[in-house]
């Protein structure tokens, strides 16, 4: 049995990632509303943008958490296919991620001089 991560592009623009193991019967409720509660349903028409296929649930649901955290420029990435930007934009958050580190521990340590 395969498992799919997809993204749908609602109409206001924003992006929705879900995981399944019938991609057709999930899109087909995402396009008539048959999930009152979802986060699409007010934002109809969507549009299948990606969809990935995976072998187990779990390998799909990390997928799914995975790219859910993204930024939408990273999510746009993946859509077109870039994965030389992708790379580009994963190793500027950690990039960023390292800066705001240091500067934690600068902002509470000795400042620079003293001594």
């Amino acid at each position: 049995m395969a498992f799919y991560v997809y993204v749908l592009r609602c109409r206001d623009g924003s992006y929705y990632v879900g995981h399944t193991d019938n991609i057709e019967n999930r899109l087909a409720a995402h396009h008539s509303g048959a999930i009152p509660d979802c986060y699409t349903h007010d934002l109809r028409p969507v549009e299948l943008v990606i969809c990935q296929e995976f072998q187990t649930r779990q390998e799909a649901f990390e997928r799914e958490r995975q790219v859910k955290g993204w930024s939408r420029a990273k999510k746009e990435a993946l859509i077109a296919g870039k994965m030389r930007r992708l790379e580009v934009l994963s190793r500027n958050y950690a990039d960023v991620e390292r800066l705001r580190q240091a500067q934690s521990v600068n902002t509470t340590g000795p400042s620079a001089g003293s001594g």
